[in-house]
């Protein structure tokens, strides 16, 4: 088994992790095959109920390993390989499992779509993003085109495509492009908790508003709708929320005969 994305099941937690930091975690075609295969593994997996996306060493990901594609790849192998990544994003992505991401150091290129796979993003007080598409006369992939507008909004996004810009952790967290930006020794503790909140509670209605929402952009609205109707009602039979739904209807009567006395 590869070990250039290391995957770890405990309790209900899926730990996604990043490991080739000698190249600043930059995708070769081996390690895309392998991000794949994860993201497989961690939607098909019915104890899986959260996912921690995390890097090992200085940088989350440098995007992909450009080095790896001069040793003679062609065009056709890599537009090959995007569609192997490709894959293990849109899995991810519109799972209903939600995903957050602990982000250091540099992202970079294909990184910040791998990165806005996640839907709560932390990041470290000197993390940086920068995209270095055009600097080497290539063009989004990885989802950025997409992703990258969906979450900053497109003017922003062209800002960044267009021009040879660095964002600081605070522009970032500024543009809406990250959730939150923590001291680099707190990013770790910090996903711990978010993650450890979706499992504590209603872990599964968590998973599906991230579907939802995920789903929602790109569908008609009427669909939309009818998904939500569905999945309401599915949510509303299971014994999770029938227990907590009995407990807020007597929580409220409670209220309401004090405020009657």
């Amino acid at each position: 088994m590869s070990d250039s994305i290391l995957l770890h099941v405990e309790g209900g937690l899926a730990r996604v992790t990043f490991n080739r930091p000698a190249s600043l975690n930059a995708m070769d075609f081996e390690m895309g095959g392998r991000w794949r295969d994860v993201a497989h593994a961690v939607t098909s997996d019915p104890s899986v109920g959260a996912v921690i996306l995390d890097a090992a060493g200085p940088a989350f990901c440098a995007g992909g390993d450009v080095v790896a594609m001069a040793r003679g790849a062609g065009g056709a192998d890599v537009t090959r390989m995007a569609h192997v990544i490709h894959e293990g994003i849109r899995t991810l992505a519109l799972s209903d499992k939600p995903i957050v991401a602990a982000v250091q150091g540099a992202v970079a290129g294909g990184g910040i779509g791998l990165m806005l796979t996640a839907d709560y993003i932390v990041a470290a007080d000197s993390a940086k993003f920068v995209s270095k598409y055009a600097n080497i006369g290539l063009t989004p992939d990885l989802g950025v085109s997409t992703l990258l507008p969906a979450a900053v909004g497109q003017r922003r996004a062209l800002q960044l495509l267009l021009q040879d810009r660095t964002l600081s952790a605070e522009e970032a967290l500024e543009w809406g492009l990250v959730a939150e930006v923590v001291p680099a020794a707190a990013v770790a503790g910090r996903v711990e908790e978010i993650a450890g909140f979706w499992l504590a509670n209603a872990t599964a209605a968590f998973g599906h508003a991230k579907r939802l929402v995920r789903t929602g952009a790109d569908r008609p609205f009427a669909e939309n709708l009818d998904d939500e109707a569905a999945t309401i009602g599915a949510r509303f039979d299971t014994p999770e929320s029938q227990m907590r739904v009995a407990a807020f209807a007597a929580a409220s009567r409670k209220a309401s005969t004090k405020e009657n006395a």
